[in-house]
This record gives C-alpha cells, structure tokens and sequence, in this order.
C-alpha cells in the first residue's frame, strides 16, 4: 500500500502565504511525476502544478507566478509554496504520485488524503 502523507494547510487571510508538504511512503522505487490536485464544491478537482523527476514544472494559470512546486525524489517529497493566497484558492489539496511500487512492474497514480486550504479574512 503506497501513502502519501500532506501536511500544512490551514486558515490564511488573504495575501498570505502557505507551504504543503507531501512525503511518499518508502515502498515507492521510481517516481515520473509528482503534483498537487485541489477540489472545491463548486469545482471538480483540478491541476495546481506538477513536477517530473527531472524537475520540469508545469502550473496552472490560476497559481503562475504566485505558487511554487519543488520536489525532492531522494526523500520521495514535493512541496508546494503558495504566496498571494487568493479566497478563491480554498480547497482541499491533494497530493498525488505517477510512480512505480516495490514489487510491481507498471507505473500507477496514488493520492494522498488531502489537506484544507482556506483563505478567509
């Protein structure tokens, strides 16, 4: 079973800055592409950024220029900084993996469990 462990999100007002943090558990052995996803109710879940192991990053144009993804495939780790947070940037985060599992022969997505991002004054 592949986890994905998010942390840091939170309550922001606006114009303030948020970092999450995703770590993969230890039984992935290859990684292409990690990212982040959010939902909101009034919107199905889209892209925020991805990042590949090679370290090219794509964004969505809501966030380009205010987010930031990175990503560390040593550690099995991908962050996200996310500055000029907007209201409507709120929404549940995902963290999500195209990787290999130790034992597997094909490249699968995983997702972790989410993390809330509100802005709010």
């Amino acid at each position: 079973q592949v986890q994905l462990v998010e942390s840091g999100g939170g309550l922001v007002q606006p114009g303030g800055s948020l970092r999450l943090s995703c770590e993969a558990s230890e039984n992935i052995v290859r990684i292409n592409v990690m990212g982040w996803y959010r939902q909101s109710p009034e919107k199905q879940r889209e892209l925020v950024a991805t990042i590949t192991s090679s370290g090219s990053t794509n964004y969505a144009d809501s966030v380009k220029g205010r987010f930031t993804i990175s990503g560390d495939n040593a550690e099995r780790t991908v962050y996200l900084q996310m500055n000029s947070l907007k209201p409507e940037d709120t929404g549940v985060y995902y963290c999500a993996l195209d990787g290999q599992r130790v034992g597997t022969g094909y490249i699968g997505r995983y997702w972790g469990q989410g993390t809330q991002v509100t802005v709010s004054s």
